[in-house]
């Protein structure tokens, strides 16, 4: 219990920065893009209540922790209601508008890292929040990887349907309703994260590096 305590304090932040910012950057690219949905219904906001789903975001992270002792767990957030159809050209403008919360992952990524950085050169001794700032790296990294997966309805399988001549395009659209029982599989058979969350998170990390590496330099 004590290990969960502490997980839930260390996470609980970045984990409602992650999802807030995750689903808020869906609504503002609908919202630019000609889709008011979202915004008609009070989704574009960077208030973590309007995004949390209570079952998903809450209760089964809990139980897969208990049930797993921690090995795995899975999530999600209440997603943001989108009609394609309403932006200006729908099929370019899916892939922007999926694009724009793994992207939003990635700015968190970021800030989590200078916050990082800032600890080290303000010599900051309190463990916790060195923690808190790796998780938040961590949280955006696996939130960026996962949702770019190339299954729909992940971000990744829009921007794939987005890309793909309109024949093809069709077809594999159809695959959307069982798009999260085959994500699940895959998760539970280990799949995805090996072959696509792992090289993913990889490559964002070195474009952290590549980034803040100014930084690096003067702290040296």
């Amino acid at each position: 219990m004590n290990d969960l305590i502490q997980t839930v304090a260390v996470y609980a932040l970045p984990v409602l920065f992650a999802i807030t910012l995750h689903e808020a950057a869906h609504a503002y690219a609908a919202k630019f893009f000609g889709d008011n949905t979202a915004y008609s219904l009070g989704r574009m906001s960077l208030n973590p209540i309007k995004h949390i789903d209570p079952f998903g975001t809450i209760v089964i992270p809990v139980l897969l922790y208990f049930a797993t002792g921690g090995a795995f767990l899975f999530g999600y957030a209440k997603p943001v209601p989108i009609e394609f159809g309403r932006l200006r050209k729908p099929k370019r403008d899916m892939a922007w508008v999926a694009l724009a919360g793994p992207a939003a992952n990635f700015l968190m990524a970021l800030i989590w890292t200078l916050i990082i950085y800032a600890l080290a050169i303000g010599n900051v001794q309190e463990e916790f929040f060195m923690l808190m700032a790796k998780a938040g790296v961590l949280t955006n990294l696996v939130m960026l990887a996962f949702n770019l997966f190339p299954i729909p309805p992940l971000d990744g399988g829009r921007v794939l349907i987005s890309w793909l001549p309109n024949k093809y395009a069709y077809k594999f659209a159809q695959i959307e309703p069982y798009g999260f029982f085959i994500v699940m599989a895959l998760v539970l058979l280990k799949v995805i994260y090996t072959w696509w969350m792992a090289p993913v998170m990889y490559v964002a990390s070195l474009l952290l590096q590549l980034i803040t590496s100014p930084i690096l330099f003067f702290l040296k």
